[in-house]
Parts: C-alpha cells; sequence; structure tokens
C-alpha cells in the first residue's frame, strides 16, 4: 500500500500538482539525514521490490538474518573501471590503501566522509566514477547509498533542482526508505513549496512513525505555514495578525 501511494505522489510532486503555496518567509532549513543507516541497521526488507523495469537493488540482501545483518554487497568490485576509481580516491584522500579494490560499503563511508568535509565538486566527481565502474561491470541497478550521497551531492553544490529529481527517484524506488523523503521535503522548503514538503515529511513518517528528524521538520514546516497565513491575514487587516506572525517568525529564529 505505501509502495503504490508514494509512487503516485512522488509523480504529483515531480509534477508540481500539489499546491506548492508561495516563497517561505523564513530562510529556515530543515534537518538533512546524511546516510541510511537508521533504516539499513533496523533491517529494512527491500527484497520484495519489484526489478522487472531493470532492476535497481544490485548491492542490497535480503532482510539481514542473525549473523549476517549487512544489507549491502561487501564484495570488493571488480577490476573494471577500478584504476581511474582508485586515481581519484588516491590523489584526494592520501591516506586510503587503493592497492586493492575497497568494498561498497568502503567507498561509500569515503564518499561521504567528503561531503562532511565540504569536498562536494570531488565527492560527485567519485559518484559518477562509482556508477561508471558499476555500468562497466555490467550491473543492473543503481547502488542505494551511492544514489542518495548524489542527492546529497548535488544539494551541497546548489543544484537543488537535480537533487529533487534525485530523492523522487528514491522515493519510487525504495518507498519504504523514510530519509530520502525527509531530505526532499528539505529541497522543496528552500524553494518555498512547504505544501509539498508537508507531503513528503508526511509519506517520511508513514514509513517510518518514530522517525524524530522527519517528525521535528515537520514541526518546522507547520511554524512555516503558519507565519505565513498570519502575515497574510494580516495583509487582509484581521487584527493581531502581524503580532502573530512577529511572534512565530521569532520561534522560527530559535
Amino acid at each position: 500500500m505505501l509502495r503504490n501511494f508514494s509512487h503516485v505522489l512522488a509523480i504529483a510532486l515531480s509534477m508540481g500538482i500539489t499546491h506548492a503555496g508561495h516563497a517561505a518567509t523564513q530562510a529556515v532549513s530543515l534537518q538533512q539525514h546524511v546516510d541510511l543507516s537508521a533504516s539499513i541497521e533496523h533491517g529494512l526488507d527491500l527484497s520484495s521490490f519489484d526489478t522487472s523495469a531493470g532492476g535497481v537493488w544490485l548491492p542490497i540482501r535480503h532482510a539481514p538474518t542473525p549473523g549476517n545483518e549487512n544489507l549491502f554487497d561487501e564484495s570488493s568490485p571488480k577490476e573494471g573501471g577500478w584504476k581511474g576509481l582508485a586515481g581519484l580516491l588516491e590523489a584526494l584522500t592520501p591516506n586510503i590503501d587503493t592497492s586493492a579494490p575497497l568494498t561498497s560499503s568502503q567507498i561509500t563511508d569515503r564518499i561521504s566522509t567528503m561531503l562532511d568535509h565540504g569536498q562536494n565538486h570531488e565527492a560527485l566527481n567519485i559518484i559518477e566514477r562509482r556508477q561508471a565502474q558499476l555500468n562497466e561491470q555490467g550491473s543492473i541497478g543503481t547502488d542505494v547509498q551511492l544514489l542518495f550521497l548524489r542527492g546529497r551531492a548535488l544539494s551541497a553544490l546548489g543544484r537543488h533542482n537535480e537533487a529533487i529529481s534525485t530523492y523522487l527517484n528514491m522515493t519510487t524506488l525504495y518507498p519504504e526508505l523514510p530519509e530520502p523523503w525527509n531530505n526532499l521535503a528539505s529541497e522543496y522548503v528552500k524553494q518555498g513549496k512547504l505544501d509539498m514538503a508537508v507531503d513528503a515529511l508526511t509519506m517520511a513518517l508513514k514509513a517510518a512513525p518514530n522517525y524524530a528528524t522527519a517528525q521535528a521538520n515537520l514541526g518546522e514546516v507547520q511554524l512555516m505555514l503558519a507565519q505565513r497565513s498570519f502575515a497574510e491575514a494580516a495583509r487582509l487587516g484581521a487584527r493581531n495578525a502581524a503580532a502573530r506572525a512577529s511572534e512565530t517568525s521569532s520561534v522560527l529564529k530559535h
């Protein structure tokens, strides 16, 4: 049910069918997630996803069993395309040993660290090289961690429409992952599309009702919507609306 509904919603969001509203009145950023560890550590079962349209779960294993708690294929990549990727990793992170191909998680961990340190262009270059390596190996589908990191890199580089497309793609392929929904909402807020952000955060909480980050972000967006409504009411002459708009604005600034 979540998969079907999220697919329809993702299409609607990508087409702008949901009311976007006016530009945000507050320069407030939502908290983005930087990895998928929360979902992975809880053993999210991605094995039931339909791969008939080309497949999207190459690096994904079935839900973990005792003694096998990693969803991602930890085997080292084949040699195809490794030299170009290894050269980049070695140049950007000299302390890493690239004499032998790294595992998928080692590569994505390295990319995540680069993004954490603001090496956004370099990280995106590595991401593209890694995907090219997978393509050269004849791999079908996309590494879900790699796709998520691509969204982060694009957002950090200010390429927000491309980041939105990346996260929308993830919400269609992996609707049970709450983190892409959360980061999608963050991108919408940057564009002042508050109603669309609410929809995305609602889907994040449907996927993971105890997802604290999405719950907090939803509160922030609801405050932004309240501030915008009070400001509009003040413009229309409603008594005390301007004061309430100012109060809400003060809350958002803290």
